[in-house]
């Protein structure tokens, strides 16, 4: 019996592992492509990287985004950060982007579930070099501060 449990447990957590690591693997897949990409000119498409900082316990890591344009007029953006260097999260929200003053402000939601969080809200502004937001759920509440990676 504990033989078959020692199995199911080998098991669920290679699973879980997979999972983890190729939608990282993905990300990584598209963030190397991307840099092969013109930024455009003025626009939030493109690449990022910088931190995110969790103002309700003080957590911080890295933090990577793939911004693109999508047909809507929306933009989505592919968050990948970092905790405690081992650990990783990757979410995606369809943010609303208008310009305001030579920058861009933005807004949207995404549920990523009951064990991340639940429902998040962002909002926030970029300028062709920076990117900077806010990020709010149930739990938590912090920033993403990012800017365009050297090539």
């Amino acid at each position: 019996m504990i033989q078959a449990l020692r199995k199911q447990l080998v098991r669920g957590v290679a699973l879980a592992a997979l999972l983890v690591l190729s939608g990282c693997s993905t990300f990584s897949r598209d963030w190397k492509a991307a840099a092969a990409k013109p930024m455009p000119a003025s626009s939030v498409e493109g690449r990022w990287e910088g931190k995110w900082r969790s103002d309700h316990n003080g957590h911080t890591g890295g933090l990577r985004a793939l911004v693109t344009k999508l047909d809507s007029g929306q933009y989505e953006a592919r968050f990948h950060a970092t905790y405690a260097v081992v650990l990783s999260f990757s979410s995606t929200v369809n943010l609303d982007v208008r310009p305001a003053g030579g920058l861009h402000q933005f807004s949207g939601s995404a549920d990523l579930g009951k064990a991340a969080g639940g429902l998040y809200h962002y909002e926030g502004k970029a300028s062709r070099t920076n990117f900077l937001s806010t990020y709010k759920c149930p739990s938590d509440h912090g920033t993403f501060q990012m800017t365009r990676p050297k090539k």
